[in-house]
């Protein structure tokens, strides 16, 4: 391996209660992918804000080209050639692609601003990178996929020596990420060196050409290219083995009762026609490309979105659901896709956000809520759950992504609701936590509860759902079982519908 451009040997940081990095090594060379591992607190974010000069470190030694350095501000980093994507983007959405590349630094004309050297000199730097933007395009019209680009052009605009990538593609579709792919292979192909944080294994397996991984604040180890192997890094990120072909038990659940039927539900924008049964105790995975109709189908089926067609019954009888409120009524608990802005109040306590959807039965006559009844249910599902918290009052935005699901999860089970729907419920939660969820799933439908899952992971679906409904365009165009299931028949169905069966 090459001289590194960017090492670090002994790295510590705390905080007060918290050791978040104790003696963490990692090194990246020009024009190599470090793809850096581990689950939801193991100290990954961290190191990066010790890298880009958003914290400094207790101890330890930063070694830039050779030489020892103490970056000290995000202004520093840049300077010396680091600079970080975040997985939340930092863009000004009502300028253009110029104008928030260049912010600060436009070129003038006396004390002018001269928008056509600023263009022009966009135009250049794209060019260079082979980024297919035009500068003038205002940020807010384009794709999520291309405004990471207008970031990674952003950072490259500074001479990014080292580029660090959070997540970059968790928001994106596959076609997009093909896109960043070849971007980077293009950026390893120029000496940018690439630290690529992820938690999906299958782009670990694309990208990397080494693998660090850490746990719990402390170096873990790292592998070489030759060494990648998917099991093993698993077992090194959560500290024991994980089974990750398991399938659902098979069993024939059309004994069981039908708790939810679905007929014929078209709604004006995107579904034609939507026809489903849950039965009790069966977990019901939907599958699809992005646009396919899974998370639209479940807004629909809430009240969240109106539905123009269609029939919905439950337990037996036919029901109208106009709003949200209906369906918790019914015992339909909905948990969205972005838990953070839709499923949890991230300034309030983990018995707020607990009883957040039973609020009525906490709260006397006058309105008075009965503190100690709440925080005894609340802890109660923490113990039930293995929600790791220090207290039930611990702030929820200070708990991990697969703790904080896992009140989500609470907040549904306490108001008692029969059927669950999980809109992609391990997103941004790592390998560690997931099997958590999973386990967790299981044994919700065990103990009597109705499920549905949508899910992007195809591995997911699988690992998960006795039965699978996939769609595109907005129909159903398959159902397969479990056991007569694969990714390939799966993606068939959800590519060229119901020919491909």
């Amino acid at each position: 391996m090459t001289e590194p451009i960017l090492k670090v040997e002994g790295i510590s940081k705390g905080f007060p209660g918290v050791q978040a990095l104790s003696d963490v090594h990692l090194s990246v060379s020009a024009g190599e992918v470090l793809v850096l591992v581990g689950e939801n607190g193991a100290g990954k974010s961290s190191l990066m804000k010790i890298l880009s000069g958003i914290y400094t470190k207790d101890a330890g030694h930063i070694y830039f080209n050779g030489a020892e350095v103490d970056i000290t501000s995000p202004l520093h980093a840049q300077q010396l050639g680091v600079t970080i994507i975040h997985q939340e983007m930092n863009l000004m959405s009502d300028l253009t692609v110029a104008q928030n590349i260049y912010i600060g630094r436009e070129p003038r004309n006396g004390i002018f601003l001269s928008e056509t050297k600023l263009n022009a000199q966009t135009t250049e730097l794209l060019q260079r990178l082979e980024i297919a933007l035009e500068p003038r395009q205002i940020v807010g019209e384009l794709t999520v996929a291309k405004q990471q680009m207008v970031e990674i052009a952003k950072a490259l605009s500074f001479d990014a020596k080292v580029l660090i990538m959070d997540e970059p593609t968790s928001a994106l579709t596959d076609t997009e990420v093909e896109v960043l792919f070849t971007l980077i292979e293009q950026l390893k192909a120029r000496g940018t060196a690439i630290i690529y944080i992820s938690h999906r294994m299958d782009e670990l397996k694309r990208l990397a050409d080494r693998v660090t991984v850490l746990r719990d604040g402390e170096y873990i180890g790292s592998l070489e290219k030759n060494e990648i192997d998917i099991p093993r890094i698993i077992e090194m990120m959560v500290g024991r083995h994980i089974d990750e072909g398991t399938r659902p038990a098979v069993r024939d659940y059309a004994a069981e009762p039908v708790v939810l039927k679905v007929s014929g539900m078209s709604t004006k924008a995107l579904l034609e026609d939507v026809s489903f049964e849950l039965h009790r105790g069966e977990i019901l995975g939907f599958s699809g490309l992005m646009g396919a109709g899974r998370t639209e189908t479940a807004r629909a089926l809430i009240g969240a979105d109106p539905h123009t067609e269609g029939e919905i019954e439950v337990a037996g009888k036919t029901v109208n659901i106009k709003q949200p409120a209906d369906a918790v009524r019914l015992g339909i608990g909905y948990l969205s896709e972005d838990r953070k802005m839709l499923g949890l109040m991230l300034e309030q306590d983990v018995t707020f956000n607990t009883t957040l959807a039973s609020l009525s039965n906490y709260a006397n006559r006058l309105g008075w809520m009965h503190d100690g009844k709440a925080k005894a249910q609340t802890k109660e599902y923490v113990s039930s759950l293995r929600i790791k918290t220090p207290s039930v009052g611990q702030m929820v935005k200070l708990l991990s992504g697969g703790n904080q699901q896992k009140v989500v999860i609470a907040k549904w089970l306490l108001r008692d609701c029969d059927v669950l729907i999980f809109d992609e419920p391990t997103r941004g939660i790592d390998v560690g936590a997931k099997e958590e969820i999973y386990k967790l799933l299981q044994q919700l439908a065990d103990d009597g509860k109705s499920i549905i899952v949508i899910s992007s992971e195809l591995p997911e679906i699988l690992r998960v759902a006795n039965r699978i409904i996939v769609m595109a365009n907005g129909r159903v165009t398959g159902t397969l079982r479990n056991e007569d299931a694969s990714q390939e028949k799966i993606m068939k169905l959800a590519t060229y519908g119901e020919d491909a069966a």
